[in-house]
Protein backbone atom coordinates (compact mmCIF):
# COMPACT_ATOMS: atom_id res chain seq x y z
CA UNK A 1 0.00 0.00 0.00
CA UNK A 2 1.41 3.36 -1.05
CA UNK A 3 0.96 6.54 1.02
CA UNK A 4 -1.57 7.78 -1.53
CA UNK A 5 -3.56 4.55 -1.23
CA UNK A 6 -3.32 4.69 2.56
CA UNK A 7 -4.64 8.26 2.52
CA UNK A 8 -7.62 7.08 0.49
CA UNK A 9 -8.13 4.19 2.90
CA UNK A 10 -8.26 6.60 5.85
CA UNK A 11 -10.82 8.77 4.04
CA UNK A 12 -12.85 5.66 3.25
CA UNK A 13 -12.82 4.77 6.97
CA UNK A 14 -14.15 8.25 7.78
CA UNK A 15 -16.87 7.89 5.17
CA UNK A 16 -17.91 4.49 6.57
CA UNK A 17 -18.07 5.91 10.10
CA UNK A 18 -20.23 8.81 8.86
CA UNK A 19 -22.54 6.45 6.94
CA UNK A 20 -22.89 4.30 10.08
CA UNK A 21 -23.93 7.36 12.10
CA UNK A 22 -20.90 7.18 14.43
CA UNK A 23 -19.53 10.52 13.22
CA UNK A 24 -21.39 13.60 12.07
CA UNK A 25 -18.84 15.47 9.95
CA UNK A 26 -18.16 16.41 6.34
CA UNK A 27 -15.71 13.92 4.89
CA UNK A 28 -12.49 15.85 4.11
CA UNK A 29 -10.91 15.75 0.69
CA UNK A 30 -7.48 14.80 1.98
CA UNK A 31 -6.02 12.77 4.83
CA UNK A 32 -2.36 13.44 5.57
CA UNK A 33 -0.28 10.35 6.35
CA UNK A 34 3.39 10.61 7.30
CA UNK A 35 6.06 8.64 9.15
CA UNK A 36 5.26 8.54 12.89
CA UNK A 37 6.68 11.32 15.03
CA UNK A 38 8.22 11.00 18.51
CA UNK A 39 6.19 8.60 20.62
CA UNK A 40 4.55 7.06 17.56
CA UNK A 41 4.89 3.57 16.14
CA UNK A 42 4.17 1.57 13.01
CA UNK A 43 4.86 2.64 9.44
CA UNK A 44 2.63 5.71 9.11
CA UNK A 45 0.57 7.99 11.32
CA UNK A 46 -2.35 10.28 10.58
CA UNK A 47 -3.82 13.17 12.56
CA UNK A 48 -7.23 12.91 10.89
CA UNK A 49 -8.93 12.44 14.30
CA UNK A 50 -7.52 15.76 15.53
CA UNK A 51 -8.78 17.40 12.33
CA UNK A 52 -12.31 16.04 12.75
CA UNK A 53 -12.69 16.40 16.54
CA UNK A 54 -14.13 19.92 16.66
CA UNK A 55 -16.71 19.52 13.86
CA UNK A 56 -17.65 16.12 15.32
CA UNK A 57 -18.13 17.61 18.80
CA UNK A 58 -15.96 14.87 20.33
CA UNK A 59 -12.43 14.56 21.67
CA UNK A 60 -9.72 13.59 19.17
CA UNK A 61 -9.07 10.36 21.06
CA UNK A 62 -12.74 9.39 20.84
CA UNK A 63 -12.79 10.09 17.10
CA UNK A 64 -9.68 7.92 16.73
CA UNK A 65 -11.40 5.12 18.67
CA UNK A 66 -14.34 5.32 16.26
CA UNK A 67 -12.11 5.16 13.18
CA UNK A 68 -9.78 2.38 14.37
CA UNK A 69 -12.17 -0.57 13.71
CA UNK A 70 -12.74 0.66 10.16
CA UNK A 71 -8.98 0.54 9.49
CA UNK A 72 -8.01 -2.67 11.29
CA UNK A 73 -8.33 -5.63 8.98
CA UNK A 74 -8.27 -3.58 5.79
CA UNK A 75 -6.17 -5.30 3.15
CA UNK A 76 -2.55 -4.24 3.62
CA UNK A 77 -3.02 -2.99 7.23
CA UNK A 78 -1.91 -5.29 10.04
CA UNK A 79 -2.44 -3.07 13.10
CA UNK A 80 -3.59 0.39 14.23
CA UNK A 81 -2.40 1.87 17.53
CA UNK A 82 -3.70 5.06 19.16
CA UNK A 83 -1.11 7.37 20.71
CA UNK A 84 -1.01 10.88 22.15
CA UNK A 85 -4.17 12.98 21.91
CA UNK A 86 -5.56 10.87 19.05
CA UNK A 87 -2.95 9.91 16.46
CA UNK A 88 -3.69 6.75 14.48
CA UNK A 89 -0.44 4.79 14.01
CA UNK A 90 -0.77 2.32 11.16
CA UNK A 91 1.35 -0.79 10.55
CA UNK A 92 1.36 -2.22 7.04
CA UNK A 93 1.89 -5.66 5.61
CA UNK A 94 5.52 -5.18 4.61
CA UNK A 95 5.56 -7.57 1.66
CA UNK A 96 2.37 -6.13 0.17
CA UNK A 97 3.48 -2.58 0.99
CA UNK A 98 6.87 -3.00 -0.70
CA UNK A 99 5.34 -4.42 -3.86
CA UNK A 100 2.67 -1.71 -3.85
CA UNK A 101 5.11 1.19 -3.51
CA UNK A 102 7.52 -0.14 -6.12
CA UNK A 103 4.71 -1.05 -8.50
CA UNK A 104 3.20 2.42 -8.18
CA UNK A 105 6.57 4.05 -8.93
CA UNK A 106 7.15 1.85 -11.98
CA UNK A 107 3.65 2.66 -13.22
CA UNK A 108 4.02 6.43 -12.75
CA UNK A 109 7.69 6.66 -13.70
CA UNK A 110 9.33 10.03 -13.11
CA UNK A 111 5.87 11.52 -12.42
CA UNK A 112 5.48 9.48 -9.23
CA UNK A 113 4.21 11.81 -6.53
CA UNK A 114 2.45 14.16 -8.97
CA UNK A 115 -1.16 15.14 -8.39
CA UNK A 116 -3.68 13.07 -10.35
CA UNK A 117 -5.44 16.16 -11.67
CA UNK A 118 -5.21 19.97 -11.58
CA UNK A 119 -6.66 21.69 -8.54
CA UNK A 120 -8.14 25.17 -8.28
CA UNK A 121 -5.08 26.95 -6.94
CA UNK A 122 -3.69 29.90 -8.88
CA UNK A 123 -0.32 31.03 -7.53
CA UNK A 124 1.69 34.09 -8.55
CA UNK A 125 5.30 33.89 -7.41
CA UNK A 126 7.31 37.09 -7.44
CA UNK A 127 11.01 37.55 -6.70
CA UNK A 128 13.49 40.41 -6.58
CA UNK A 129 16.40 41.02 -8.92
CA UNK A 130 18.54 38.25 -7.46
CA UNK A 131 19.73 35.11 -9.20
CA UNK A 132 19.07 32.77 -6.28
CA UNK A 133 15.57 34.13 -5.78
CA UNK A 134 14.76 33.55 -9.46
CA UNK A 135 16.10 29.97 -9.40
CA UNK A 136 14.21 29.13 -6.18
CA UNK A 137 11.00 30.69 -7.53
CA UNK A 138 11.25 28.78 -10.79
CA UNK A 139 11.91 25.46 -9.03
CA UNK A 140 9.03 26.20 -6.64
CA UNK A 141 6.79 26.77 -9.65
CA UNK A 142 7.74 23.36 -11.05
CA UNK A 143 6.86 21.77 -7.71
CA UNK A 144 3.54 23.60 -7.44
CA UNK A 145 2.61 22.56 -10.98
CA UNK A 146 3.43 18.95 -10.15
CA UNK A 147 0.82 19.21 -7.39
CA UNK A 148 -1.85 20.56 -9.69
CA UNK A 149 -1.52 24.33 -9.22
CA UNK A 150 -1.55 26.94 -11.98
CA UNK A 151 1.54 29.09 -11.47
CA UNK A 152 3.11 32.22 -12.92
CA UNK A 153 6.55 33.56 -11.99
CA UNK A 154 7.58 37.19 -12.26
CA UNK A 155 10.89 38.84 -11.46
CA UNK A 156 12.29 42.32 -11.25
CA UNK A 157 15.06 43.12 -13.72
CA UNK A 158 15.41 39.57 -15.12
CA UNK A 159 18.69 39.09 -16.99
CA UNK A 160 19.04 37.09 -20.22
CA UNK A 161 22.38 35.72 -19.01
CA UNK A 162 20.56 33.73 -16.33
CA UNK A 163 18.63 31.88 -19.03
CA UNK A 164 21.68 31.07 -21.11
CA UNK A 165 23.83 29.82 -18.23
CA UNK A 166 21.46 28.37 -15.62
CA UNK A 167 18.42 27.77 -17.78
CA UNK A 168 16.02 29.87 -15.72
CA UNK A 169 12.93 31.48 -17.20
CA UNK A 170 10.15 33.68 -15.86
CA UNK A 171 6.74 34.45 -17.27
CA UNK A 172 6.73 38.22 -16.89
CA UNK A 173 8.41 41.21 -15.35
CA UNK A 174 6.32 42.82 -12.67
CA UNK A 175 3.32 41.39 -10.81
CA UNK A 176 -0.04 40.67 -12.40
CA UNK A 177 -2.38 43.15 -10.70
CA UNK A 178 -5.29 40.67 -10.47
CA UNK A 179 -3.29 38.21 -8.39
CA UNK A 180 -1.93 38.48 -4.87
CA UNK A 181 1.78 37.65 -5.28
CA UNK A 182 3.73 35.31 -3.05
CA UNK A 183 7.18 36.81 -2.54
CA UNK A 184 10.15 34.45 -2.80
CA UNK A 185 13.15 35.95 -1.02
CA UNK A 186 15.83 33.43 0.00
CA UNK A 187 19.13 34.66 1.44
CA UNK A 188 21.11 35.92 -1.58
CA UNK A 189 24.26 34.18 -2.71
CA UNK A 190 26.31 37.36 -2.26
CA UNK A 191 29.81 36.64 -0.96
CA UNK A 192 29.83 33.12 -2.41
CA UNK A 193 31.60 32.05 -5.57
CA UNK A 194 29.59 32.95 -8.66
CA UNK A 195 27.21 29.98 -9.20
CA UNK A 196 27.02 30.83 -12.88
CA UNK A 197 30.65 29.79 -13.19
CA UNK A 198 29.71 26.24 -12.12
CA UNK A 199 27.50 25.57 -15.13
CA UNK A 200 23.79 24.81 -15.20
CA UNK A 201 23.48 21.67 -13.06
CA UNK A 202 26.03 22.39 -10.34
CA UNK A 203 25.04 26.06 -10.25
CA UNK A 204 21.37 25.29 -9.75
CA UNK A 205 22.16 22.69 -7.07
CA UNK A 206 24.40 25.16 -5.23
CA UNK A 207 21.47 27.60 -5.05
CA UNK A 208 18.67 25.11 -4.35
CA UNK A 209 20.21 22.60 -1.92
CA UNK A 210 20.64 25.01 1.05
CA UNK A 211 17.51 26.06 2.93
CA UNK A 212 16.17 29.50 2.03
CA UNK A 213 17.50 31.01 5.27
CA UNK A 214 21.03 29.62 4.68
CA UNK A 215 23.61 31.30 2.47
CA UNK A 216 24.89 29.07 -0.37
CA UNK A 217 28.44 27.84 0.00
CA UNK A 218 31.04 28.89 -2.53
CA UNK A 219 33.76 26.94 -4.30
CA UNK A 220 33.76 24.13 -6.84
CA UNK A 221 32.69 21.42 -4.37
CA UNK A 222 29.64 20.60 -6.51
CA UNK A 223 31.84 19.79 -9.51
CA UNK A 224 34.06 17.12 -7.93
CA UNK A 225 33.07 13.49 -8.42
CA UNK A 226 33.50 12.13 -4.93
CA UNK A 227 31.31 11.10 -2.00
CA UNK A 228 31.61 14.48 -0.30
CA UNK A 229 29.56 16.02 -3.13
CA UNK A 230 25.82 15.35 -2.54
CA UNK A 231 24.94 16.20 -6.14
CA UNK A 232 27.42 13.60 -7.36
CA UNK A 233 25.94 10.97 -5.03
CA UNK A 234 22.42 11.63 -6.34
CA UNK A 235 23.43 11.53 -10.00
CA UNK A 236 25.74 8.56 -9.48
CA UNK A 237 22.97 6.57 -7.78
CA UNK A 238 20.69 7.37 -10.71
CA UNK A 239 23.30 6.28 -13.25
CA UNK A 240 23.98 3.06 -11.29
CA UNK A 241 20.26 2.28 -11.18
CA UNK A 242 19.94 2.77 -14.94
CA UNK A 243 23.05 0.66 -15.57
CA UNK A 244 21.65 -2.13 -13.40
CA UNK A 245 18.52 -2.26 -15.57
CA UNK A 246 20.59 -2.39 -18.76
CA UNK A 247 22.82 -5.14 -17.39
CA UNK A 248 19.80 -7.16 -16.24
CA UNK A 249 18.33 -6.92 -19.75
CA UNK A 250 21.62 -8.27 -21.12
CA UNK A 251 21.27 -11.21 -18.72
CA UNK A 252 17.73 -11.83 -19.92
CA UNK A 253 15.64 -10.96 -16.89
CA UNK A 254 13.37 -8.08 -16.02
CA UNK A 255 11.83 -6.39 -13.02
CA UNK A 256 8.88 -7.75 -11.06
CA UNK A 257 7.86 -6.01 -7.80
CA UNK A 258 8.00 -8.27 -4.78
CA UNK A 259 9.19 -8.51 -1.17
CA UNK A 260 12.54 -6.86 -0.46
CA UNK A 261 14.43 -6.28 2.79
CA UNK A 262 15.61 -2.70 2.17
CA UNK A 263 13.28 -1.04 4.66
CA UNK A 264 15.04 2.36 4.83
CA UNK A 265 15.17 2.67 1.06
CA UNK A 266 11.52 1.69 0.69
CA UNK A 267 10.53 4.22 3.35
CA UNK A 268 12.42 6.97 1.52
CA UNK A 269 10.74 6.11 -1.79
CA UNK A 270 7.30 5.89 -0.18
CA UNK A 271 7.84 9.32 1.38
CA UNK A 272 8.49 10.96 -1.99
CA UNK A 273 4.88 12.14 -2.64
CA UNK A 274 4.69 13.74 0.81
CA UNK A 275 8.03 15.50 0.26
CA UNK A 276 6.88 16.87 -3.11
CA UNK A 277 3.65 18.19 -1.59
CA UNK A 278 5.46 19.79 1.37
CA UNK A 279 8.16 21.31 -0.84
CA UNK A 280 5.47 22.79 -3.07
CA UNK A 281 3.33 24.12 -0.20
CA UNK A 282 6.31 25.79 1.49
CA UNK A 283 8.03 26.83 -1.77
CA UNK A 284 11.10 24.98 -0.50
CA UNK A 285 12.91 23.06 -3.25
CA UNK A 286 15.70 22.45 -0.71
CA UNK A 287 13.41 19.87 0.92
CA UNK A 288 13.30 17.91 -2.32
CA UNK A 289 17.07 18.24 -2.81
CA UNK A 290 17.80 16.84 0.65
CA UNK A 291 15.26 14.06 0.11
CA UNK A 292 17.03 13.02 -3.11
CA UNK A 293 20.29 12.81 -1.17
CA UNK A 294 18.58 10.57 1.41
CA UNK A 295 17.25 8.29 -1.35
CA UNK A 296 20.65 8.10 -3.00
CA UNK A 297 22.46 7.37 0.26
CA UNK A 298 20.01 4.55 1.02
CA UNK A 299 20.29 3.17 -2.51
CA UNK A 300 24.05 3.16 -3.07
CA UNK A 301 24.85 0.23 -0.71
CA UNK A 302 21.90 -1.72 -2.15
CA UNK A 303 22.52 -1.36 -5.91
CA UNK A 304 25.57 -3.70 -6.06
CA UNK A 305 23.37 -6.53 -4.69
CA UNK A 306 20.80 -6.48 -7.50
CA UNK A 307 22.44 -8.61 -10.21
CA UNK A 308 23.27 -12.32 -9.92
CA UNK A 309 26.92 -13.13 -9.22
CA UNK A 310 29.06 -15.79 -10.84
CA UNK A 311 26.98 -18.77 -11.94
CA UNK A 312 23.93 -17.66 -9.96
CA UNK A 313 20.70 -17.75 -11.96
CA UNK A 314 18.22 -14.87 -11.83
CA UNK A 315 15.46 -15.57 -9.31
CA UNK A 316 12.29 -13.90 -8.06
CA UNK A 317 14.44 -12.12 -5.45
CA UNK A 318 16.65 -10.67 -8.19
CA UNK A 319 13.59 -9.49 -10.12
CA UNK A 320 12.18 -7.82 -7.00
CA UNK A 321 15.51 -6.08 -6.27
CA UNK A 322 15.71 -4.99 -9.92
CA UNK A 323 12.23 -3.47 -9.63
CA UNK A 324 13.38 -1.57 -6.55
CA UNK A 325 16.48 -0.34 -8.42
CA UNK A 326 14.34 0.87 -11.31
CA UNK A 327 12.09 2.67 -8.81
CA UNK A 328 15.16 4.42 -7.40
CA UNK A 329 16.12 5.58 -10.89
CA UNK A 330 12.62 6.92 -11.57
CA UNK A 331 12.40 8.87 -8.30
CA UNK A 332 15.86 10.41 -8.68
CA UNK A 333 15.26 11.33 -12.33
CA UNK A 334 11.88 12.88 -11.55
CA UNK A 335 13.21 14.79 -8.57
CA UNK A 336 16.19 16.19 -10.45
CA UNK A 337 13.93 17.23 -13.33
CA UNK A 338 11.78 19.25 -10.93
CA UNK A 339 14.95 21.02 -9.79
CA UNK A 340 15.87 21.69 -13.42
CA UNK A 341 18.93 19.43 -13.24
CA UNK A 342 19.87 16.70 -15.73
CA UNK A 343 19.97 13.05 -14.64
CA UNK A 344 22.59 11.41 -16.90
CA UNK A 345 22.25 7.75 -17.85
CA UNK A 346 26.03 7.37 -17.72
CA UNK A 347 28.37 9.01 -15.23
Amino acid sequence: MTPVELSRTVLHAVRRAVDAGELSVAVPTRAVVAPPGPGGCGDYATSIALQLARPAGQTPFRVAEVLRPYLVGTDGITDVVLTGPGFLNISLDRAASAAGVVGEILRRGDRYGYADRPDRRVVQLHCPHDLRAVVVAEASARLLRSQGALVRVSAEGFEDAWTSVLGVTVDAVGVAPAELPVNVRPVPAHGSADPMSLGRDAGRWALLHPAAHDRPRGGDQYLVQRESNPLFRVRYAHARARATARNAADLGFYAAPGPVAERDLLAALADHPRVLAAAADHRAPDRLARHLVAVADAALPFLPTVLPRGGEKPSAAHRARLALAEAVGAVLAGGLALLGIDAPEHL
